[in-house]
């Protein structure tokens, strides 16, 4: 039904174009802003000739209200709203962010009848359920840059959407699953994003940009999201478009000082990761640039190319000093390559921060200390210790129980370790890292992953 009061509407006004209100949700400052580069190539995949606008919600003190007046301005008659975490993943506690998305949805209500089309990394996580908790249209699961113009293209003709390939949607007050799914989407083929439509407050207060060389991970970390969100078999960009994209930022983002490579893993494949850095240096970018590196494959030839093309530092999601609690995650390495890596790191004059994630299913408050005087004794650059959250509490109230009491017991762990590291961050604790001293930093002229900057604190 509201697509055919929409279409009606479009019809009346003589415009063939689709308006769309593109919002990205995320409004998590700390440690830094994140552009929102997965909505961007979604707008970018869809039609130039179509109204396509962009809110992003990150700098808004009161998002609710930005949002309506957004939307009342745009008159849409489609809102893309991107939902990229369903817990925060800052520098802090982690808290549920689906009651803030509730908000938003009814405050988009409020303004307008478009329908609502939701999307992005976390709510591809649980799609059933928070297209029914949210109240929105319909939900698109997985990469947007197949399925939304799909939808667009649908209801731009007036045809079915139910034939949407990897479209969930409310019909008659129930969720409907996806007829078929979408193929994955070539990367090659992918236009880049303009950095025009950033919010220059993103470049002003942490001037990193972010890139993606590939998707899909072969790994099988057992909490680990990205295989659901991307695959499991690595999509690979070609080199010179990776060097392309980030000329294309050096002209339309100048205020770019950094860029992070965002793929679940840079260093595997391994040739992949080779031809990157060689199609960098090639082009002489002239950027500092980090990334995520596993272990595995991780050695000195690859490093040192690395830092030949400007990367600066890597970061590790090394999770544990025990290898009882590395072989429950499936990590596929143990401590001694954790150490290893390390090692080549160093060597090759390169930062290197670890993330060790303490309390995991199974794991013992003896795996706990392991793991601490492991980190103590590894002396990496920046170690970030965070305490096991599942994503599905965020759609559940927490009640006390036995994993909640464990919780307890390893942030008092880590509340006695971490007084004597300086290099030690911990977030649930608000330890290290805080606003204030963010932007202390920032404002002395810092630049780069704040991790990097730990022994300047």
């Amino acid at each position: 039904m509201l697509i055919e009061i929409k279409k009606r509407a479009r019809d009346s006004r003589q415009d063939e174009r689709v308006r769309i209100a593109f919002v990205a949700a995320n409004r998590e400052l700390l440690p830094d802003p994140v552009i929102p580069l997965g909505l961007l190539y979604v707008l970018e995949a869809c039609p130039a000739r179509h109204d396509r606008q962009l809110l992003d919600l990150c700098f808004e003190p009161h998002p609710e209200q930005a949002l309506r007046e957004f939307v009342r301005q745009a008159a849409p008659d489609l809102v893309a709203l991107s939902l990229r975490n369903l817990q925060s993943a800052d520098y802090g506690e982690a808290t549920t962010n689906v009651q803030a998305y509730r908000g938003l949805v009814a405050a988009i209500r409020e303004v307008s009848d478009a329908p609502i089309v939701l999307g992005g990394g976390g709510y591809s996580l649980l799609p059933e359920a928070l297209l029914e908790t949210l109240g929105a249209d319909f939900g698109v699961a997985g990469e947007g840059e197949v399925v939304f113009p799909s939808l667009v293209r649908a209801f731009e003709e007036g045809a079915d959407l139910g034939q949407v390939a990897g479209l969930y949607r409310r019909v008659d007050g129930r969720v409907e699953p996806p007829t078929s799914w979408a193929p994955f989407v070539d990367l090659s083929s992918l236009r880049f994003p303009s950095r025009r439509r950033v919010d220059r407050r993103h470049y002003a207060r942490s001037g990193i940009e972010s890139v993606q060389t590939k998707r899909g991970c072969p790994l099988r970390c057992s909490y680990c999201t990205y295989p659901t969100i991307e695959g499991r078999r690595s999509r690979l960009r070609p080199a010179s478009r990776v060097a392309d994209e980030l000329e294309h930022i050096r002209l339309e983002a100048p205020e770019a000082n950094h860029f992070f490579i965002v793929d679940s893993v840079f260093n595997l494949p391994r040739a992949h990761a080779l031809a990157v850095c060689d199609a960098i240096r090639e082009r002489a970018i002239g950027l500092p640039w980090t990334c995520y590196i596993n272990p595995l494959g991780f050695d000195a030839q690859l490093a040192e190319r690395m830092r030949a093309a400007g990367c600066v530092g890597i970061e590790l999601g090394s999770d544990s000093g025990s290898d009882r609690v590395l072989e429950r995650l499936r990590k596929g390495f143990d401590s001694a390559a954790i150490r290893g890596a390390h090692r080549v790191a160093r060597d090759a004059g390169l930062l290197d921060c670890h993330t060790f994630l303490l309390g995991t299913p199974g794991e013992t408050l003896d795996e706990v200390r392991r793991s601490l005087d492991f980190i103590a004794d590894l002396d990496c650059s920046a170690a970030i210790l965070m305490v096991w959250n599942d994503d599905a509490e965020a759609l559940r109230p927490a009640s006390p129980g036995p994993r909640a009491i464990f919780r307890e017991q390893v942030l008092e762990l880590l509340r006695e370790a971490v007084q004597s590291q300086a290099r030690w961050v911990a977030p649930p604790l608000g330890e290290r890292f805080d606003a204030r001293l963010f932007g202390l930093l920032r404002r002395s002229g810092l630049r780069g992953p704040l991790w990097q900057h730990l022994g300047d604190a």
